[in-house]
């Protein structure tokens, strides 16, 4: 394989886990500890709706183990307005807060739109000119998460290959799932776990995600997030996944 497989969840405080993920007697504030040395990544969702000091970005690095990497979910005020090309102050100042600090950890930040964005080439593009190559020289990787019909769109797939970016292969029936090798990695989220199943996804639908993972990671590294879905099974169905890749 050309890149490696990360594997995860988002988020890692979630009560219901507790006895199920993690140990009843482990105590709230080992929880990202724990997690981190289970799972070979974490998407940070918090992200999304606040900022964080860089003493917060900094622990989190601390906390965790070499060779084990954040995804980060960028602030939903660069994405979720109506003209991209405004978000200039907004994604300086997300890149602002302290993100350097997770150091070796940064992984891709992933951009996600509201399902009511629809695709404008021009505003996209310059969207996509907003986007940093590296922080603090750090490389920065970019993956854009789309949830509107009109991004299944050549022009798409030519503006994201143009400037590096992977589009978000999002496993969800809300969603349109788009596979397009657009990037030098692959970054999917994975939404449709069940309750009732143990790992989430049945055995024989995990081989058929290894085997999709395996595929994704010839072409670079491969980000792969459990999402949603019964998020009580999350965890089980990340590391089932791991076993098989």
């Amino acid at each position: 394989m050309a890149g490696k497989i990360y594997v995860g969840i988002g988020g890692w405080t979630f009560e219901p886990w507790r006895g199920v993920f993690y140990p009843d007697d482990l105590s709230q504030k080992r929880e990202l500890e724990y997690a981190s040395r289970k799972l070979s990544s974490i998407e940070i969702n918090g992200t999304y709706y606040s900022s964080f000091k860089p003493t917060s970005w900094a622990k989190w690095h601390d906390e965790t183990p070499d060779g084990f990497v954040f995804a980060v979910k960028a602030s939903r005020f660069c994405t979720n307005r109506r003209v991209l090309a405004e978000a200039g102050e907004s994604v300086q100042r997300f890149f602002a807060q302290g993100i350097v600090e997770l150091k070796d950890r940064l992984g891709p930040v992933n951009w996600q739109f509201m399902g009511t964005k629809k695709f404008d080439p021009e505003d996209f593009e310059a969207f996509l000119k907003l986007l940093p190559k590296e922080v603090g020289k750090l490389p920065v990787r970019h993956a854009l998460e789309v949830r509107h019909d009109s991004f299944k769109d050549k022009r798409f797939y030519d503006l994201a290959r143009k400037y590096n970016a992977a589009i978000v292969f999002a496993h969800d029936e809300d969603f349109p799932e788009i596979d397009e090798p657009t990037a030098d990695f692959t970054y999917a989220r994975l939404m449709g776990s069940q309750e009732k199943v143990k790992t989430g996804y049945k055995p024989a639908e995990l081989d058929q995600w290894a085997k999709r993972a395996k595929g994704w990671a010839k072409k670079g590294d491969a980000f792969v997030y459990f999402i949603s879905g019964a998020k009580v099974r999350n965890p089980a169905a990340a590391q089932a996944l791991m076993e098989k890749v």
